[in-house]
């Protein structure tokens, strides 16, 4: 049998047996500082700024689809999906008391980054890109299109969430236990989570050609939105006065360079970054062979944050 043939014999539904567990969390901001990584200012704000870019992000997702739930038909994917959106808008409500109850009471302006966020998936991105009506003949089009980003980001974020999961290096330095239980909380639900958006992708019709544009615009978007808010944040701090961080001088990014270069497990390096996407683009790409689901159940068992929303509603 051909790679094409095996591609489009490939199953259409639900590719996993087991059944995603939404979670409600409880974090509590008030002991966290900024420099969250001990002695990594840098590193620190480099990941805060995942904070102000997930929200909306999300909560699309979640508009999406619910938007397009009535045209699933196969069952198990149809409560896959269900529940991804579960996940996904506590994830978003997560980072958004991240953003209130952190970085806001530490006097960090945030207001910009969660412009840009707001204008790209509530405007770009929306069932009326820039409040255009899309024709009824194309509208499946674009829904399909926004499905294969989602797709590709949801590639990313469980390669994210593999590097976080198994991350030491932040807990050996001191990393601050909250933030530490975010981020691995979030990267555990990504892995558990990460078959749906293909699932899903296919199952609608998602073709193979167009995961290739679809991972352009992916690549370059994340990490220049990236890139650009945490320069924005870490330019408010006096530390960071003297060099003006910007997406467009080359000091950002040699310092991001510099630092995955002399260790790895403090951020993973653009260029990795990059490369992990390879794999999404072969014919025979399947999410269920991208992490171990039992080792991000084993964390979400143990997560405190999840135990204390569970305490709290007990």
């Amino acid at each position: 049998m051909s790679l094409l043939s095996k591609f489009k014999n490939s199953r259409i539904g639900s590719s996993i047996q087991y059944h995603i567990k939404p979670r409600k969390v409880k974090f509590e901001w008030k002991d966290t500082p900024i420099d969250w990584i001990p002695g990594q200012p840098f590193a620190s704000y480099f990941i805060n700024e995942i904070n102000n870019i997930l929200p909306e992000g999300e909560f699309w997702f979640c508009r999406l689809y619910n938007k397009v739930l009535p045209q699933i038909t196969d069952e198990k994917l149809k409560e896959d999906v269900r529940a991804f959106i579960r996940q996904e808008a506590m994830h978003a409500q997560a980072h958004n008391s991240a953003n209130k109850e952190y970085l806001t009471l530490r006097n960090i302006d945030i207001e910009r980054n969660l412009k840009i966020m707001d204008f790209l998936f509530g405007k770009v991105l929306a069932d009326k890109p820039l409040g255009i009506p899309v024709p009824k003949i194309l509208s499946h089009q674009w829904d399909l299109f926004r499905l294969g980003i989602i797709a590709t980001v949801e590639h990313m974020t469980c390669v994210l969430g593999k590097y976080v999961l198994y991350n030491n290096t932040w807990e050996s330095l001191g990393a601050d236990p909250n933030m530490l239980d975010l981020v691995k909380w979030h990267g555990a639900e990504e892995i558990e989570h990460r078959t749906v958006a293909f699932d899903l992708y296919r199952h609608l019709g998602g073709g193979y050609i167009s995961r290739y544009y679809q991972s352009i615009i992916v690549i370059i978007g994340v990490i220049t939105l990236w890139v650009d808010g945490a320069a924005h944040i870490m330019g408010q701090d006096p530390r960071y006065q003297s060099v003006k961080p910007s997406v467009f001088k080359p000091w950002i990014w040699r310092e991001w360079y510099r630092i995955a270069q002399e260790n790895n497990n403090i951020l993973p390096s653009p260029f990795w970054l990059i490369s992990q996407q390879l794999g999404y683009l072969t014919p025979w790409y399947d999410p269920v062979h991208e992490a171990k689901t039992e080792d991000a159940i084993a964390y979400l068992d143990e997560s405190p944050a999840a135990k204390r929303a569970a305490l709290k509603v007990a």
